[in-house]
């Protein structure tokens, strides 16, 4: 079994790498304006600045609930907070119609963990755009999640799938494998579960996530 002290360093590695692009460019679009006099390429570069800038805050937003303590929040989290972060990333990504099937209001936190990583594996497999339908409710104690991703292609590593069903030793896992390996030990913790199925044209993510004690009813 990983340790968490490497676990960690796997999830950080994956942090630094999905902001690495973002903010490199938002270096260089400053670096293109000192050197800029024309108004209009000055004005492209200031566009740029703004595109970096939001998708820079749209990730950490994503990572503050997806992987941190989401402080500020009980032991609960709004939905529409989850619904915001995913939008914004689909936004990002451009091409993705992102549709909610949610019978709840708020959602224990580690549900919300869940789902939003869930939800980022299915938006990576959309490489040439498509739909992401997300669903969640509760059901006699638990909270049954489900991502599913539809597209003229779908690109999803099943190493990926492998880590969701805990099948990855330690040896295995990697910066791009550590998310769904935490989520998954999450689940096992709580004493839930994750799977996935793969088609050609559509990946369809499940989790089911017993409630923490003292929030069922």
């Amino acid at each position: 079994m990983i340790s968490q002290t490497d676990l960690a360093s796997l999830l950080c590695s994956r942090l630094c790498h999905d902001l690495l692009s973002p903010v490199g460019a938002l270096s260089n679009g400053l670096e293109l304006l000192a050197d800029e006099n024309d108004p209009e390429m000055r004005e492209r570069c200031v566009e740029l600045l703004e595109a970096s800038a939001k998708i820079s805050t749209d990730k950490l937003k994503f990572f503050r609930l997806a992987f941190g303590a989401a402080g500020g929040f009980g032991d609960s989290v709004p939905i529409e907070e989850a619904q915001q972060v995913i939008g914004a990333l689909a936004g990002d990504a451009k091409k993705i119609e992102v549709n909610w099937a949610m019978a709840e209001n708020t959602l224990p936190k580690p549900a919300i963990k869940v789902l939003l990583n869930l939800a980022q594996i299915a938006l990576d497999a959309l490489l040439r755009g498509g739909r992401l339908d997300i669903g969640a409710e509760r059901l006699e104690g638990n909270v049954e999640i489900v991502a599913r991703a539809t597209g003229p292609r779908i690109a999803f590593d099943e190493t990926i799938g492998r880590a969701l069903q805990g099948e990855l030793g330690a040896g295995e896992l990697t910066s791009r494998t550590a998310a769904a390996h935490m989520i998954a030990v999450l689940a096992e913790e709580l004493g839930g579960g994750l799977q996935y199925r793969l088609a050609d044209d559509a990946l369809v993510l499940g989790a089911v996530i017993p409630e923490p004690e003292g929030m069922i009813g």
